[in-house]
């Protein structure tokens, strides 16, 4: 069931906000749990209902491997090895054995065989959430021991289909608080104003820029020649679609907790307002960010091995980040880009550091400051462009074609876009991206999201600042009706795919 569907948004979501409502008036907040699980299973199962006994396998078998491994004394390594290689085969078997088999028959030149193998929606990030707990329970983090608690931080809804992947930590204490009987109008007031800007981002921005990067990737998967302005309108397309996309997805999930009075963690703060990659991965899928730091960058030796091998664990962790995004070369490579990026980015950090530490830092007046800073952030820009094409493409060799196309290596080709048209669209998007504020700094008096500082957040519009007034409730309806009125086609949230 898509956030962005007319059944999602006038028939589920109320009568599960209702539903949920009444069990906590009546002060029955065990049974509004249980009710939340079903609603989530059926949220779930709406698009294929074969693979809920999938999910429900996954979530009694790591509720139970949880208990074990938390009562275990001798052997709780063992256990935990286990219950992740299970994870990790289960998320093998459906996400990764086709291109296994199919590179396999490549490179050995054999006729092997397989049938198409469905990916389960939201296999990835459900699968991510319960090693989580297992490794957390290995560490004795874990303190909850409710079946039905477990079950509803695997499938609440808001976050079950494309994150953010969270810790129990941050969810069950907040399903097992004792809530006020009263309905609270205001964390519903500030649910439906962040949903409504995240349906405005999808609807409005990325649906429509969808079609511009469609046409220029067939283009080149077809094998026709593009012209140099025509890939940077088709790259420029997918960034920002998948900017909005993926933004809009996150404003929606936390504003749909929001309404039950849950808050969710960041997921993605302006992105493309980072100065370096490494800023980039601090704002972009950030629990995505949180897990391959916490459970793969760190036990692989992180940066305390010496800088060579900090380098070669950054490199190993994109590598695998990007593999987790897609079972594709394309995948590889931009993870694989992605690790370049991040060992430059710390190169240059130690080598400025250094300079620094030996006295050779000067101090820069504020104009220069701005300048390098624009500078970084550009050519940052420039570099997740790039990368971004071998993420959306097809596969490898029309990504090459279309960064070699932006990079004025292209044959006569004419124009899919007009200059007149497309030019002025660019810009007001790279306006909207760098220079006004997101909904967690238009929200940000009144804590969106889990973990959230306000202090640090970067909005200085203050007279834009989200208010209860009636100002802001004529802008939210606004905002809604124009998006529902756009509704006329379903279009999936890209992460889903993932």
């Amino acid at each position: 069931m898509l956030f962005n569907s007319h059944i999602f948004i006038f028939i589920f979501l109320p009568v599960v906000w209702l539903g949920y409502n009444y069990f906590k008036s009546a002060d029955r907040q065990e049974s509004g749990i249980i009710f939340l699980v079903f609603s989530s299973l059926v949220f779930y199962g709406y698009w294929n209902a074969y693979y809920l006994l999938l999910i429900g396998c996954s979530i009694v078998a790591n509720y139970g491997m949880g208990l074990l491994i938390e009562r275990q004394t001798r052997y709780k390594r063992a256990w935990l090895f286990i219950g992740v290689a299970a994870n990790l085969t289960l998320l093998a078997y459906y996400k990764y054995l086709g291109f296994f088999v199919l590179n396999y028959n490549y490179f050995a030149e054999t006729p092997m065989a397989l049938e198409s193998i469905v990916l389960p929606l939201a296999i990835s990030f459900f699968t991510f959430q319960q090693i989580t707990y297992l490794v957390d329970s290995a560490k004795g983090l874990t303190s909850e021991h409710s079946f039905w608690h477990y079950c509803l931080y695997v499938t609440f809804f808001p976050q079950l289909i494309a994150g953010p992947i969270v810790h129990h930590k941050e969810m069950l204490p907040q399903f097992t608080r004792r809530q006020p009987r009263a309905i609270q109008y205001s964390d519903l007031a500030i649910g439906i104003s962040i949903f409504a800007m995240g349906l405005f981002k999808k609807v409005m921005v990325a649906d429509n820029l969808a079609p511009y990067a469609g046409d220029v990737f067939s283009h080149a998967e077809a094998g026709l020649p593009l012209s140099a302005y025509d890939a940077w309108v088709g790259a420029l397309a997918y960034t920002f679609q998948l900017y909005f996309d993926f933004s809009g997805y996150a404003d929606m999930a936390i504003g749909i907790a929001r309404m039950f009075s849950i808050r969710l963690p960041l997921n993605f703060n302006s992105p493309y307002k980072a100065n370096n990659i490494i800023d980039f991965w601090r704002r972009w899928h950030m629990t995505l960010s949180r897990f391959l730091r916490d459970y793969l960058y760190i036990p692989l030796g992180g940066s305390r091995k010496g800088r060579v091998r900090r380098l070669i664990n950054l490199f190993v962790t994109m590598l695998l980040g990007g593999l987790w995004h897609g079972a594709g070369w394309t995948f590889v490579v931009w993870g694989c880009l992605h690790g370049i990026y991040l060992m430059i980015n710390h190169g240059w950090r130690s080598l400025v550091s250094a300079n620094d530490t030996e006295g050779k830092g000067r101090s820069e007046s504020r104009v220069k400051q701005c300048l390098l800073a624009a500078l970084s952030r550009v050519l940052t820009m420039l570099a997740v462009v790039i990368a971004w094409v071998f993420f959306r493409a097809a596969d490898i060799n029309s990504a090459v074609e279309i960064v070699m196309a932006m990079l004025g290596f292209s044959g006569n080709a004419s124009e899919i876009f007009e200059v007149s048209k497309s030019l002025p669209a660019i810009v007001l998007l790279f306006l909207w991206v760098w220079l006004f504020p997101n909904a967690q700094d238009l929200m940000k008096k009144y804590r969106p999201a889990y973990g959230f500082d306000s202090k640090r957040s970067a909005s200085s519009m203050v007279t834009l600042l989200w208010r209860p007034t009636l100002k802001w409730f004529f802008v939210v309806m606004l905002m809604l009706i124009i998006a529902i009125l756009n509704l006329t086609q379903l279009s999936e949230f890209i992460y889903f795919q993932f």
